[in-house]
């Protein structure tokens, strides 16, 4: 905000109607009306800046029209909104207002055991989440949603649809890319453009292949999501073929051993337990100078990196994601029976887990930490995504016990709502219209009850732990999630959720 502002703030006590021709009512849960106004409210506007009190915001037909200094409706020189029609109003005082959160590494998963989307829609959008880049749903009913939430039709956030390469269905055999011919390659990609996608998700290829398709979707402008693997590809060949983001913490530490990890003759990557065993002893071999030349690659070729931290929580502390709190009404059935030790289920791999693997992931997640504090210092994009759906996570809770683990590797709490905001928005090519809170934007607002800098964990629903209720005095909580205007109350979306999980647990 310039000095001007700033000064009328200090000036200007009273605050002045807007010019709205009628007296605006409260918000309405998931209706939108033509204008909201968000009066006494303090804004963390996404960019890194410091809150600011006393603001007020002006939303008209999805988009954010005002944003000012209350006080400043005082002066002469002052042009209030006009607005019309259908206007609700919310008194955000003691209220912090963030931008929308952003998903960059959502599931909107169809198949697991009947876990319905709406169940995990509703619990993005109560998390505070308005838009999720979904890397790698089924092609069809993804983009069906995606057209859906930009309809207003159904109650999830907007939907950024990065399909699975090849043929952007789940389960589709690496080994069909692999035999393809160069031009079969390319088609794939031109395929998946024409069927509608945002972006590709790829996981671990050979480096001819993988060179193959980054080429070709840098030409159809279509930026892709790296899962990488125990392939011939790490985090520098990412770099170098103009890859947009690396997801997880595959090929980064890799990229900076001498030769190979030190695997045992019998470690058999197909394994899970085997393979995630291994993966917490897998940083502490990267030599440390080494892997400060792999971060700055990346930085020099704008790689981004969302780490998704909260999703392998269990491997450093298995005890702790097995007793959330949130489980008691929130954990679907569908879910829970995904999750039990099973090593035909992704992410199951908690059969013969010890002390010892979870010592190491602990040192693992150190160093991992460490590295992804480095890289965002040397002026690399670091994003936030939960992954959840696996390993004993559920959507939304993950997302935000995510911001949680960014503070913990060394960010400060402005710099995590920046990760969760503005560098997604930035990631997803989209910062003109997402991301911070300023006009011309969309309406996209997370209104929290209590104050997120001061204590991350207000973001979590209420009442689901006292020691957290304690802590807080029973404040906090997301209050209100606006979507392109819309309103949703985050407890009555929670409140949906466990309805939900109630009705599946009855039928079990």
């Amino acid at each position: 905000m310039n000095a001007g502002l700033r000064l009328l703030t200090l000036l200007f006590c009273a605050i002045a109607p807007l010019a709205t021709g009628q007296d605006p009512r409260s918000l309405e849960h998931e209706s939108r009306p033509d204008s909201i106004i968000i009066r006494n409210a303090t804004i963390v506007d996404g960019t890194g800046s410091p809150a600011e009190s006393g603001m007020t915001i002006v939303l008209s037909d999805g988009v954010i029209t005002h944003v000012y200094p209350g006080a400043a409706a005082a002066h002469p020189s002052f042009v209030k909104p006009n607005l019309e029609g259908d206007i609700r109003e919310l008194d955000a005082e003691s209220m912090v207002v963030l931008p929308g959160f952003i998903n960059m590494h959502a599931h909107t998963h169809v198949s697991y055991w009947g876990v319905p989307t709406e169940y995990i829609y509703k619990l993005w959008l109560a998390a505070g989440i308005t838009t999720v880049r979904d890397v790698g749903s089924v092609g069809p009913f993804l983009l069906n949603d995606k057209r859906k939430s930009a309809n207003g039709e159904i109650a999830a956030p907007r939907i950024f649809a990065y399909l699975w390469y090849p043929k952007g269905i789940v389960g589709a055999p690496l080994a069909d890319a692999e035999s393809l011919s160069e031009e079969a390659l390319r088609e794939e990609v031109r395929n998946l453009k024409a069927m509608g996608a945002d972006g590709l998700k790829l996981r671990a290829f050979d480096s001819e292949v993988t060179r193959i398709v980054a080429d070709e979707a840098r030409i159809q402008k279509l930026p892709i999501a790296n899962h990488l693997g125990l392939e011939d590809v790490d985090a520098a060949d990412v770099a170098r073929f103009g890859i947009r983001t690396l997801e997880h913490f595959y090929g980064v530490a890799d990229a900076a051993i001498d030769g190979v990890q030190n695997f045992p003759p019998d470690f058999d990557h197909s394994n899970e337990l085997h393979r995630f065993r291994y993966a917490g002893r897998l940083w502490r071999e990267a030599d440390p100078e080494a892997l400060q030349d792999v971060l700055k690659t990346m930085v020099d070729h704008g790689v981004a990196w969302d780490p998704t931290f909260a999703i392998y929580e269990g491997s450093r502390d298995l005890q702790r994601v097995i007793t959330q709190p949130a489980f008691r009404d929130y954990l679907h059935p569908g879910l829970e029976k995904f999750f039990a030790p099973n090593p035909k289920n992704h992410g199951s791999y908690f059969f013969g887990w010890t002390n010892t693997d979870e010592v190491y992931w602990k040192e693992n997640y150190k160093i991992w930490m460490k590295a992804v504090l480095d890289f965002a210092r040397m002026g690399g994009v670091v994003t936030t995504g939960e992954d959840a759906g696996f390993i004993y996570q559920i959507f939304g809770f993950c997302y935000l016990r995510e911001l949680q683990l960014h503070e913990e590797a060394g960010f400060h709490p402005l710099e995590v709502i920046k990760h969760a905001t503005s560098n997604s928005a930035k990631v997803l090519g989209q910062e003109d219209r997402l991301g911070t809170i300023r006009p011309g934007h969309l309406a996209d607002l997370v209104i929290v009850n209590g104050n997120p800098l001061d204590n991350l964990a207000v973001l979590m629903p209420r009442g689901l732990d006292d020691a957290l209720d304690v802590q807080n005095d029973g404040v906090g909580g997301i209050e209100w999630t606006i979507k392109d205007g819309i309103p949703y109350h985050a407890p009555t979306l929670l409140e949906d959720a466990r309805e939900i999980v109630a009705e599946a647990r009855t039928k079990q």
